[in-house]
Formats: C-alpha cells, structure tokens, sequence
C-alpha cells in the first residue's frame, strides 16, 4: 500500500510526540485519529488541563480519543471502527496486546535511545545523568513486554559536553520526526526489515519523581553536574540547604564546575557579589540559574541583587 494511504492511529502525550505528529501531518500523511491521556488538573490552580497532543490534534481537526482504561470494550470497539491500519506511538504508556496486535501492519513505538540501551519513561534524562557521550532515537515494533521489540531503524546523534536534558530533548525531536517518516514508508512499501535487540542486560529509564531528583552532594562533581544537566529544564534537579536555622529549598537549572583546592567546609555556599558556589571536596559547584520557592527562575546575580545567603548557609 502507498505509504501515505495507511490509516495511522497516532498515540502520545507531551511535545516530544507533538513534533512527531506534526511532521506526519505537514507531509501529508493519513492520520485518522489521535490516541491521548484524558485531561487533568495541573499547576498550581488545579485547573483542567489538556496533553499538548490533544492541543495540536484539535487545531488541526483530528479527531482526539482519551480512553482511561486501554482494556475497555466500548474504547476498543471505537478504536476498531477507525480500521486503522498502523499506530505509531510517542511518549505514551504500555499499550494491552488487543490495541498493540489491531492493525494489519502492526504498532511501532520511537523511543529516544539506542535501544536497548535506556527503556523506560526517561532515557532522555538518563543518558546525559549517566555522562554518556552519544544517545539517538529507534523506531520498533511493540510486543508484550516495555521497550523490547524488534527494532526496525536507529539514528544515533553526539550528546555534547554541556549539553542539558532540553537541547537534548529537541535534537532527538528533530531526527525521530526523519526517522518515523522513513519507518512510515518502509512499513507502507512493505520494504521493512527488523533487527532483534541484543541479549544484554539493559540500561534502565525509570520515571523520575521529586524523591529521585534531589542532589547527592557527596557524589563525585562531575557526576553532579552531569545531574544538574540532566534534569535541566525539566523537572529540575534539587537541594535544600540552610540558611540561618531556616531550611528551603533550591531547584538548580544550570551550574558548571571547577577543581580547586580550598579551605571551606565541604557543602558551605560560598557567594560573591555575582556568584553562588557550592564548596566540595574536589571544588566547586558554580550555580548559573536557579529558583528558590515562590520566585521565578533566575540567574545568580539576578537573585543575589534581593536575596542573601549566611556566611554559615550549607546545601543539606
């Protein structure tokens, strides 16, 4: 079948999978319907908020479903009725085997890693937090299990040195948008050819939550800085710290780092007229742009201008 008379079923959730679809969208590809989260409160009003998905689908007149339970008969027999013919998924959720198995040419999943490297609902963050120098994006087909199916292509792009999870994010973006119109194609052409993935124990992406976001300050200084980068812009890596007996806390958006012998006690935050450091044993933290509660995001010498730290304050 000519690969732009496939009826897609297209499934995701946040602006990673945006970029996707509008790529199968501004070349003119079938999509029939978009498959999505259902909406929710979100912020600090609680108020309801759609996907970004959902935001793009309905500007561009796609028909949206939000089913709550993939199981459910009512949302397969709905799902059945658009006889999809391919379903392309993008930041979603483990779909059941009676979604996955439907269309006559399968589902296919972009995942942003070289598989089988990061499975899981972060490799993003993972990768750069794991100081690797390389990651990339695989389009494979979806079976039972996460992350694991035959892999049809992959695409590997160089993770720079001071890169954060955002540029990342967006570079990814930009070469999954080529690589799921190629996969598209193959699919729609009957030309694809899959690769098993390898037998090896794989690295892991798990979801990440606020525990899980907190700064070690004991780690090595270049794995911290690695952190800060990694979870740079969203959702933020994290410390408390002390302040004249009064414990807040600090999300660190961007800091860069030397080695240099000193004379303070280890995790004093240590500032100049323009700069906040974070005293290690190795060196230096040097915060570039930060947030404290109830304040916009902004950098050091921005914050330092209304806000003063004690000779004594000290990350926690």
């Amino acid at each position: 079948m000519e690969s732009k008379h496939l009826r897609i079923v297209f499934m995701g959730t946040p602006d990673f999978a945006v970029g996707i679809l509008d790529a199968l969208v501004q070349n003119q590809y079938n999509v029939v319907s978009v498959i999505t989260v259902a909406d929710k409160p979100a912020g600090r009003g609680k108020q309801i908020m759609s996907s970004p998905v959902k935001l793009y689908a309905m500007s561009h007149q796609i028909p949206v479903l939000q089913p709550t339970n993939l199981k459910n008969e009512n949302f397969l027999a709905e799902l059945q009725a658009l006889q999809p013919d391919l379903q392309i998924v993008v930041a979603f959720r483990m779909l059941p085997q009676s979604v996955w198995n439907m269309p006559k040419y399968g589902t296919f999943n972009l995942h942003a890693s070289l598989l089988p490297a990061y499975r899981g609902a972060a490799p993003i963050n993972w990768a750069i937090i794991n100081g690797d120098k390389v990651s990339g994006v695989t389009t494979f087909f979806i079976d039972e299990k996460i992350d694991t199916g035959a892999m049809i292509l992959q695409k590997q792009v160089t993770i720079e040195e001071n890169e954060n999870a955002g540029s990342l994010h967006d570079k990814l973006m930009e070469i999954g948008k080529h690589l799921v119109i190629k996969t598209v194609d193959l699919i729609g052409t009957e030309n694809v050819k899959t690769t098993l993935q390898p037998e090896v124990a794989p690295s892991n992406a798990p979801k990440l939550f606020k525990e899980n976001c907190k700064i070690n300050w004991q780690s090595d200084i270049i794995d911290i800085h690695n952190f800060i980068r990694g979870l740079s812009p969203y959702p933020a890596a994290w410390t408390t710290f002390e302040n004249e007996e009064v414990i807040g806390e600090i999300k660190i958006f961007k800091a860069h780092y030397i080695f240099e012998e000193h004379s303070y006690n280890q995790y004093s935050i240590v500032c100049s007229k323009n700069e906040i450091k974070i005293a290690l044993p190795e060196g230096f933290i040097i915060i570039d742009e930060l947030q404290l509660p109830a304040r916009k995001k902004m950098d050091t010498k921005s914050l330092l201008n209304g806000f003063k730290f004690s000779t004594t304050a000290r990350v926690l």
